[in-house]
């Protein structure tokens, strides 16, 4: 269960996250395209930062990039991320990092779908939890509803 604000230590991590969901939040690793939790999901809800619990993405944002990962047009809140450039593997990106945990959640691209802000997060499923919609009360994002809202027209 994530507590929101608590710090971590990395051994407390290493016992609370898998050996895949720690290499990707705390080490910057990648998970293989098309072979991972959340690239091919459709379920209405909402994606938390699996190591502090933190409101990221909804699924009303997500779309299929072709790329093998989760994609977003933007996050629930314009202050959820940090964005630095990465440099590393002989590129130029721009990584994005959860605000609140400092979790490495994956890359944000200018190649996303135009009328929806031009943008493509393309986050690490192991970086996120996911949260459906009928469960945002019980599990305390009750809140978040309000992004589902005109399906009860």
């Amino acid at each position: 269960m994530t507590e929101p604000g608590r710090k971590w230590s990395q051994e407390e991590l290493r016992k609370r996250l898998t050996p895949l969901q720690y290499a990707v939040t705390q080490e910057n690793a990648t998970e293989p395209p098309f072979h991972n939790e959340y690239w091919n999901h459709h379920e209405e809800g909402l994606y938390v930062d699996v190591v502090s619990g933190q409101p990221l993405f909804s699924s009303r944002d997500k779309f299929d990039s072709g790329c093998g990962w989760p994609s977003f047009t933007k996050p629930v809140s314009p202050d959820a991320l940090v964005e630095r450039l990465d440099l590393s593997h002989g590129m130029i990106r721009t990584e994005v990092r959860s605000r609140e945990a400092d979790s490495h959640l994956g890359h944000v691209f200018p190649d996303g779908p135009a009328d929806k802000g031009g943008l493509r997060y393309c986050i690490n499923s192991a970086a996120l939890r996911f949260i459906p919609k009928q469960d945002l009360e019980k599990e305390g994002y009750g809140e978040y509803l309000k992004l589902f809202e005109d399906d009860e027209a």
